[in-house]
């Protein structure tokens, strides 16, 4: 996907998300140092299965934690 820096906003650059033009707030300093007004970026979203499987085993846990504290 491609997106162009907009504008800078408080810390963060305004970014235009594909066709449709998705604004998005990103941090200034997860761009790269280069970045200005006009600049055209490639973006890309992974999924990541590892970190998602442990996200969902810690939630397990703290909901198990959880029933016990008000079970007992």
């Amino acid at each position: 996907m491609k997106a162009v820096v907009d504008r800078f906003e408080n810390g963060y650059a305004v970014v235009l998300l594909g066709d449709e033009e998705i604004e998005l707030a990103v941090a200034r300093e997860l761009l790269p140092q280069e970045v200005r007004e006009g600049s055209w970026l490639r973006v890309r979203f992974e999924l990541d299965p590892e970190e998602t499987k442990k996200q969902e085993a810690r939630v397990r846990e703290l909901l198990k934690k959880l029933e016990e504290r008000q079970g007992g």
